[in-house]
């Protein structure tokens, strides 16, 4: 008996052939892209009689809550969408997705997509699972509750004409760990608002370990951050630290199932388990000895998320880790880092404690020094920057843009060869506690500070193609076709970004670097002993 039915849309069931940030895939526009990449770059992840065999932790961690709840394991099923007509039936009570970015409004996708103008591939993919249940319900005349959650799910609940459309009896926003079990049971027995809000938040003791594998190996290590930026989500959740035996239970579930990688997922790997909550001083024997634990089980492990700023305020920590992964300059370590801006005024006015323990004066000087800290112990970051943050000048763009020059230039200075980093500019959404703002329109919206910033960040990524790429595809013989194409590819984009702001008035000019320098006080720490000395 299937009571309850959990899955997601196919762009989150997908490995995208394991290729570091290919899942932004997902972000694309289906319908400007040749279709073939889509089929040749989404492959699924594997199932078996229909069932997710690794699955997204957010499944995984709604399913282990349930089944500590009471439902029984033949009562829920975490499903592959392209099998779930095999699993809905009389007995189904409850059909749950766990969703990221169903309509297509996340920043990433919003930038890729014009403004939403085009449809992404997740938009496509969504409406695609939700209609195919529908049909399901409407032929069979099955009475199941269609139920959206997620990180996705206020999307749903801003677009309530398409909810209405596409027949969605349930909203739910906000962590559930806690209470699913009062929530699913609720929603059953026709108790449950349209729209449910979780406004509590989950104690530790409260967040139960995953109990069957998840994608890529991914283990959860921190839940919220702490750092306040007013434009994310995640930080108004209460920052709350994963104990380490935990983290290592949920290892152990995926290396037993064969998955031989370890992704250390939190909004900034460097605030695990932070003492210092006012500056913001990583903890740094907490951090290395979390890496140190993951590395016993397989040398293939990397953080999702960092800070500049913390990998800044110890450099020793960032040597030390590496050594534990092995890093290499055959073996690069990928981390995802919100630049944001590298205007001090749009930093101290809606997130001024990204930079401590530095101050939002010193923010692009510690972006260029930070950048030097990783790259010099083979740390590769995907920096993530805003368009249209609420009162963002032209100077402001201009000067983000500038950032990018200083570090091309500086860090191949500095280190005497190509640095390693990407800037991808991102459309404002929204959030957190700027969700009275509008959406930003790149097409409506766009002035010259930040056309500047669009192209010198797509710029500096059509060099990384060029010439980093390689390196990423040496390890999957099956993408060394496709770099010709990459290349390509990037040139065609720059040219069209360029003509694009030609269009509009906007010409291109050589921009002088930034009045800052790299400082190298890194300290050659041996020991998380010696790191201790540091307090």
């Amino acid at each position: 008996m299937t009571r309850i039915i959990l899955t997601a849309d196919e762009s989150l069931t997908s490995n995208y052939r394991n290729v570091p940030l290919l899942d932004f895939l997902g972000c694309a526009p289906y319908d400007k892209l040749p279709k073939w990449v889509f089929r040749i770059l989404d492959t699924q992840l594997p199932e078996r009689d229909g069932l997710l065999l690794q699955a997204p932790y957010g499944l995984r961690k709604v399913e282990s809550a349930l089944l500590r709840d009471g439902f029984s394991r033949e009562e829920v099923a975490v499903v592959h969408p392209r099998k779930i007509e095999m699993f809905i039936n009389t007995d189904t009570r409850i059909v749950a997705l766990y969703e990221m970015d169903p309509f297509g409004l996340g920043p990433v996708t919003m930038m890729f997509t014009n403004g939403g103008e085009w449809q992404s591939y997740t938009k496509v993919k969504f409406l695609e699972l939700v209609n195919r249940i529908n049909r399901l319900r409407v032929k069979n005349g099955f009475d199941f509750k269609l139920v959206v959650g997620g990180p996705g799910a206020w999307q749903i609940d801003f677009w309530k004409d398409e909810r209405e459309r596409l027949k969605i009896d349930h909203v739910v926003i906000g962590e559930i760990d806690h209470i699913a079990g009062e929530i699913f049971r609720k929603i059953e027995n026709g108790e449950a608002e349209e729209t449910i809000v979780v406004k509590s938040s989950p104690g530790i003791e409260e967040i139960p370990a995953i109990v069957a594998p998840t994608y890529k190996g991914i283990v959860e290590v921190t839940r919220g951050c702490g750092r306040g930026c007013r434009f994310c989500e995640p930080n108004l959740r209460t920052a709350r630290h994963i104990p380490i035996e935990k983290i290592e239970e949920e290892i152990k579930v995926n290396i037993s199932a064969g998955i031989n990688r370890v992704w250390l997922h939190s909004e900034d790997i460097f605030l695990y388990q932070v003492e210092d909550k006012k500056n913001f001083y990583p903890n740094a024997n907490a951090v290395i000895e979390l890496f140190s634990m993951a590395g016993v089980y397989t040398e293939n492990v990397n953080p999702t998320h960092g800070s500049v700023s913390g990998a800044l305020a110890i450099p020793g920590m960032i040597e030390e880790i590496s050594s534990i992964v092995n890093a290499s300059p055959r073996h690069w370590i990928g981390i995802q880092v919100g630049l944001e801006t590298a205007s001090p005024e749009l930093i101290s006015k809606y997130m001024k404690n990204k930079a401590r323990p530095f101050s939002p004066e010193e923010w692009p000087w510690v972006v260029l020094n930070g950048t030097y800290v990783f790259n010099k112990n083979y740390w590769f970051p995907a920096y993530t920057t805003i368009l249209g943050l609420p009162d963002e000048s032209e100077e402001d763009g201009i000067i983000t843009a500038q950032l990018i020059v200083t570090m091309e230039k500086e860090l191949e200075r500095k280190l005497g060869k190509q640095a390693h980093f990407t800037v991808t500019p991102l459309a404002f959404i929204p959030l957190g506690l700027l969700k009275d703002r509008e959406f930003y329109r790149v097409e409506e919206m766009i002035n010259y500070g930040q056309f500047l910033h669009l192209y010198y960040a797509w710029k500096h990524m059509q060099k990384e193609i060029a010439k980093g790429l390689p390196a990423v595809m040496r390890n999957n013989l099956f993408l060394i076709p496709f770099l010709p194409l990459a290349r390509l590819g990037s040139r065609i984009l720059l040219k069209q970004i360029e003509k694009w702001g030609e269009n509009r008035g906007y010409k291109l000019r050589r921009l002088e670097p930034l009045n800052i320098r790299i400082e190298d006080y890194s300290q050659n720490f041996t020991s998380s002993h010696e790191l201790a000395e540091v307090y």
